[in-house]
This record gives C-alpha cells, sequence and structure tokens, in this order.
C-alpha cells in the first residue's frame, strides 16, 4: 500500500473510536438539501493529526479510492502561480459554493480576500517590494538558510470579505543542504471531500514543495502536515468506512517535466503520474457549506 493509504486508515480508525461528535452542539456549516431547505452538518473530529512524507520515496496520494490529480495540479497554479480567486480559471465547480455575490445579487465568480488574492499581495520587505511567493523565491536562491521563509494566508481582517477562509493557513519552508522541506499547518480538515491522507490537499502541498525546490535548484524532501480540526462530516461516515475497505496499491511516480526550472513556466502538462492504480469511487460527494 501507499503510505498515504495507511494514514487514511489511521485517520478513520481515529475518527470513529477516538473521535468527538458535535451533534449537540450548534455548527456553522449546513447541507442544502434538494427541497432548498437546510440541515446542520455534524462532525466527529479529532484535534491535531500529524502526517509526514519523504517526498524522495513516493508522492502522497491514496489508492484505496481515485483522486483528482489533475486538478490538484490545476488548483496549486490558480493559488500560488496565478494567485487568482476567479473559479472560472479552473475549470471545475468545486468552489462554486463558496463565491461572492455583488450588491445585486449577481455571482461575481471570485471566492474574494483569500488563497490566490492573498497570496498575491505585495508587502515591503527589506529586501524589496513582492508578494509571499516571490519573497520565499528569492530568500531560497539569496539567504538560503534564512527562517523566515513563511507564507501566511489567513487573514482575520478578510474574513468577511471572503467566501471560505483558508483552511491551509500556513506554510514554513525549510532547506536543508541539498534537500527543501516544508510544514504546512491546516486549521480545519474536510477528510473525505479534501484535506484526509493522500486527498487534493496534501497533493497540492507536494506538487507545491516540488515546484520551489525545482526553482532553487534543490530536492524536495520532507513534507509535514498538521491537521487542526480534523473531521468528518456525519453524511460521509459510510463512505470511509467503504474506502478503507477497498483493495491498496504501491503509490505511482511522480513525474516533474525536467526541462522546466522557474516556478512560473510550470504548466498543468508538466506534472504526471505513471502508472497510478486505484478504486473509483463510484458515488458523488455530498458537500457541506
Amino acid at each position: 500500500m501507499s503510505l498515504a493509504d495507511k494514514y487514511f486508515k489511521e485517520e478513520v480508525e481515529d475518527i470513529l473510536t477516538k473521535g468527538f461528535n458535535d451533534e449537540d452542539y450548534p455548527v456553522r456549516p449546513v447541507w442544502l438539501n434538494a427541497d432548498g431547505s437546510t440541515t446542520p452538518a455534524h462532525t466527529i473530529k479529532t484535534f491535531c493529526r500529524i502526517n509526514r512524507y519523504n517526498l524522495q520515496e513516493e508522492f502522497p496520494i491514496l489508492t484505496l479510492r481515485n483522486v483528482p490529480f489533475k486538478y490538484a495540479v490545476r488548483e496549486i497554479l490558480w493559488m500560488f502561480q496565478k494567485k487568482s480567486n476567479d473559479v472560472r480559471e479552473l475549470g471545475s465547480k468545486n468552489w462554486d459554493s463558496w463565491t461572492l455575490k455583488d450588491e445585486d445579487g449577481n455571482d461575481t465568480y471570485k471566492i474574494g480576500k483569500t488563497y490566490g488574492y492573498v497570496a498575491g499581495e505585495k508587502y515591503d520587505y527589506p529586501e524589496g517590494f513582492m508578494d509571499q511567493i516571490d519573497n520565499v523565491l528569492w530568500t531560497l536562491k539569496n539567504r538560503p538558510m534564512d527562517r523566515r521563509m513563511i507564507i501566511q494566508l489567513f487573514r482575520p481582517e478578510y474574513i468577511k470579505e471572503s467566501g471560505l477562509p483558508p483552511c491551509l493557513c500556513s506554510y514554513f519552508i525549510d532547506r536543508t543542504d541539498k534537500h527543501l522541506n516544508m510544514t504546512v499547518i491546516m486549521r480545519s480538515c474536510d477528510m473525505l471531500s479534501a484535506a484526509g491522507a493522500g486527498g487534493a490537499d496534501e497533493m497540492g502541498m507536494a506538487i507545491l514543495l516540488h515546484m520551489f525546490a525545482r526553482h532553487a535548484g534543490l530536492i524536495a524532501n520532507e513534507l509535514v502536515v498538521v491537521k487542526n480540526n480534523f473531521h468528518c462530516y456525519d453524511r460521509h461516515v459510510d463512505i470511509i468506512k467503504q474506502i478503507a475497505e477497498n483493495p491498496e496499491y504501491k503509490a505511482p511516480e511522480f513525474w516533474l517535466n525536467p526541462n522546466k526550472t522557474d516556478f512560473y513556466s510550470f504548466t498543468e502538462d508538466d506534472f504526471k503520474l505513471i502508472d497510478y492504480q486505484n478504486t473509483k469511487l463510484g458515488i458523488k460527494i455530498p458537500v457541506a457549506v
């Protein structure tokens, strides 16, 4: 099995045997029902799950179920390379539930001041006026032992202007000799939709670390994922049980175009998985909003 499969099974076990059910408490998320009504979306949660991957050994992706690798690539390029918050550039409806309306009630097709918007904001750093991504790229090449290679996406002052405040809050990049490592802290983690082991979020983190490493002429090494509120929604419990019983396969090989080095030169076609075996999920996952 892949390491992500192992971690996913551990996550399911922790949720089902040790998790706290918030059904007796008021909650913010809801299920949108077919008749237009809403139902509170309760969760079973655990506190602070930590997954650690060596990207030299394998790419963090589930084989217990099929996960959308190309979408994860597209989303990372959208947020950190294009620094966009316009969902029309994604070619997917994954973010449609969190787009904002204008004063006339029309859809703006934008998720507001979150993720790509924050990544693209410029600051007056000592080394120049640039955004957080460019500051990391500059520091990797000019001050590689610096302990300030940090990307902070959660901004309290923007919550009212955000369709969804960033769940992936903080990125800490660290160079050790020829190796590049990264720790990512998540405030909220929906284990089935994206944040479980080997899901879209962990894949995206690994893709981003590979991009940073390639830009700096380094080797992508350790990825550490810290999941603060790690939860499973009530309508997802039977699905995660089913996934945990599926066949396991070896992790696929990750391929990044060897002819590309500049962070801003990568396109979706520069990322591939070789021999990705998995089990099709075969059902649509309901999403709480």
